[in-house]
């Protein structure tokens, strides 16, 4: 994109400015440090910015989405921080996509751990600004002066609001390198803070893209093909061009749009179109897949080595005893709230018009610039508040078709799509089976483990520098990328939301096997890591072992008495999180009762954003544990609504304990690091109690008892 898309949307965002400081930062060459700017130049090369009104109000312009992790709270937050303003005085607005933000999107868990130096140094930059002001105006050394809640203060206690010092404040020089607070200096971050659009979500006021309505747009509907593997032959629509509301239905790629005037009345007409289709390639069932995870972990050429330390064929050879343990999980939807819609305007004047909920902006405008060979430069778009995605609104394809329907006909159009198309509408979580190995010697050491994976569309499904990596003396492992017409994408912890279960209801077996206690074991193995690592880790041993300390310090490990406990325990987007799960009898049969989770993702901005996270990834965590399947026959989805795709209800959840680990270090991921634990301690807590180990998700589908413990 060049500076003509960037003037236009980014001055929209300014437009709101009035007058006073502004603080805006470099990114062309990245730099961190903030500087005053002139409202009026807020264009020229600053990806982010906040004003100071005379009346005192602060605003900053938030290029992340917000998806419902907190982002539009935490970030004015951060600069009310160091600004000492209180929280309640700064706004944050919704900036529109602009190439001056270098990271405008929502995905791994890292809107936060990006910003919270440039956010801070902005708080600061203003913070200094004002009281050089304030200095001029009493003849005062700047060092003697201090702020507080919005005031700058002097020796002798006299004040004066940011307000009254922004005009002359505007017209200094910011300084340079400016001092950051300690985290033992913060008032406000790491409290309690309700959400900024709180107040706007109980009220019902039209946030979301949903809720998005402009002059002259039609409504639509996609018909794709039923079927992975699948391809438009023709299709008839005489009987619903006839209907109410409905003005055109027309092909495109291997869909057919249904356009009229009301969701309700297109959705009719869509049940009196005839389609064709015809096979493309191949139409898997649940029957293949099996076979082809079978085939390919029992054959010994089929993965590409991800890792290999020392001679773990070897070891195995050698080994007094061998564990072999197989998990598998299958393809599951997204299930946001919110369905997935876009809406697009491709205009005469060669110019397009974008709005609705997407977790990557910039993608979606480019791609759209590629499809309709049309500059960037001329494509706007209007971020809209998101109900829920957890990876699924990382694609851009419900974007493309909103902009190549609306180039056909030649009108504002905002496509929707029902619950039925977003079950079957793929983009899922990729279905995968992995064969764990762990050899171990007649004192009870484990001196060899392996892993092997095979993922339909996972690209590498291990994690093969996590956790037990570096422990061990003798590793191997393998992945197996199958190329399926089923369409896959990130959820929720890629990879991870299932290589977790997995590996930590493996290492269970394995303490088990052994006779260790497993946190015991866990904790021996990272004194491993901490002292003499083998090979490459991408973790901290450290940090893994407080997360550890702390949750069996909360839950009282093996100490209760009637209580069955799990523990699992997992790294992922730079945050550690351990579990337990507890199961106690009630009315005479074993329930899951409560799950206590430790995190360490470094300094918490908003504790109640971050228990909201935590809460809501450990429900999620189960959810999808306990119900979540999608079952395919001849390429098609066989659940397509949630009347046959389970999802965990209210009554169905467990008390949540959510503690922080408190160790000063900067931010890191929140979003999702605490799911990839819950199914291993649900499934450890199951052993615990019934002595019934899980190997396959959903849960309810392998062992019939296991909804009864809900």
């Amino acid at each position: 994109m060049n500076n003509k898309h960037t003037r236009r949307n980014f001055l929209k965002s300014a437009s709101v400015l009035t007058g006073g400081l502004v603080i805006g930062f470099n990114s062309i060459n990245k730099a961190v440090a903030a500087q005053v700017i002139d409202p009026s130049t807020v264009a020229h090369g600053f990806n982010a910015f906040l004003n100071i009104a005379p009346n005192g109000v602060i605003t900053i312009f938030s290029p992340n989405p917000e998806i419902g992790q907190g982002i539009k709270t935490a970030f004015p937050l951060i600069v009310a921080e160091e600004l000492d303003v209180d929280f309640k005085n700064v706004k944050v607005e919704q900036a529109n996509l602009s190439d001056k933000f270098d990271r405008q999107l929502t995905g791994g868990s890292g809107a936060i751990r990006h910003s919270w130096d440039r956010l801070r140094t902005a708080g600061a930059t203003a913070r200094e600004v004002l009281k050089a002001a304030a200095a001029q105006k009493w003849n005062s050394p700047i060092t003697e002066l201090k702020t507080e809640n919005g005031y700058v203060i002097s020796p002798k206690g006299d004040k004066i609001a940011y307000g009254d010092l922004v005009e002359a404040a505007s017209l200094l020089k910011a300084p340079e390198n400016v001092k950051l607070k300690e985290a033992k200096e913060f008032k406000q971050i790491g409290q309690w803070h309700a959400g900024v659009d709180n107040e706007d979500l109980l009220i019902g006021k039209r946030l979301y893209g949903i809720d998005l309505k402009k002059e002259g747009m039609m409504n639509a509907q996609i018909q794709r093909p039923p079927a992975f593997g699948q391809k438009l032959v023709s299709f008839d629509a005489t009987e619903a061009l006839k209907m109410p509301g409905i003005t055109d239905v027309v092909s495109f790629g291997n869909k057919v749009a249904i356009v009229g005037t009301t969701t309700w009345e297109i959705m009719q007409a869509r049940k009196k179109v005839n389609f064709v289709w015809a096979k493309d390639k191949d139409l898997e069932s649940d029957e293949d897949h099996q076979r082809i995870f079978q085939t390919n972990l029992d054959d010994p050429n089929s993965g590409k080595e991800m890792r290999k330390d020392g001679n773990p064929e070897k070891a195995f050879a050698e080994a007094h005893k061998v564990i072999e343990r197989e998990y598998q999980c299958p393809f599951i939807p997204h299930s946001p709230m919110e369905p997935m819609n876009f809406y697009a305007n491709v205009k005469a004047d060669g110019t397009i018009e974008l709005a609705g909920p997407t977790q990557t902006p910039g993608r979606a405008v480019n791609s759209i610039s590629r499809l309709l060979e049309v500059p960037s430069e001329k494509i706007s778009l209007e971020l809209t508040k998101m109900g829920g995605g957890f990876g699924r609104r990382l694609d851009d394809g419900y974007a493309l078709e909103a902009a190549e329907l609306s180039s056909i006909i030649k009108k504002p159009v905002k496509v929707t799509w029902t619950k039925e198309d977003d079950v079957t509408g793929g983009y899922y979580r990729p279905a995968v089976k992995y064969r764990f190995k762990a050899g171990i010697d007649k004192d009870g050491n484990v001196t060899a483990y392996s892993l092997k994976g095979v993922g339909l569309n996972t690209g590498n499904c291990t994690r093969q520098d996590n956790f037990p990596s570096g422990a061990i003396d003798n590793v191997l492992v393998e992945s197996v990328n199958y190329k399926s017409p089923i369409t896959t994408g990130p959820w929720r912890a890629p990879i991870a939301n299932f290589l977790a279960f997995a590996e930590q209801s493996f290492l269970d077996e394995v303490a088990q096997e052994i006779g260790k206690d497993p946190i015991k074991m866990r904790m021996d193995w990272l004194d491993r890591v901490i002292k003499d690592p083998v090979g490459k880790i991408n973790y901290e041993p450290k940090r893994f072992k407080a997360a550890i300390e702390m949750v069996a310090d909360k839950c009282d490990w093996g100490k209760k008495k009637g209580v069955s406990q799990g523990f699992s325990v997992y790294f992922s987007h730079n945050s550690y999180v351990a579990q337990v799960a507890e199961m106690e009898k009630v009315k005479g049969k074993p329930s899951l009762t409560k799950v206590y989770a430790v995190t360490d993702c470094g300094i918490v901005i908003n504790q109640s954003g971050a228990q909201n996270q935590i809460y809501g990834a450990v429900i999620d965590g189960i959810g999808h544990a306990m119900y979540g399947k999608l079952s395919f026959k001849n390429g098609e989805p066989i659940q397509k609504n949630y009347d046959t795709y389970r999802l965990i209800r209210m009554n169905e959840i467990p008390e949540v304990e959510a503690h922080f680990v408190d160790n000063g270090i900067s931010p890191t991921g929140l979003g999702e690091p605490a799911l990839p634990p819950t199914g291993g301690a649900i499934s450890n807590a199951i052993a615990a109690a019934t002595g019934k180990r899980l190997y396959s998700q959903p849960f309810n589908l392998e062992d019939d008892a296991v909804e009864s413990y809900m």
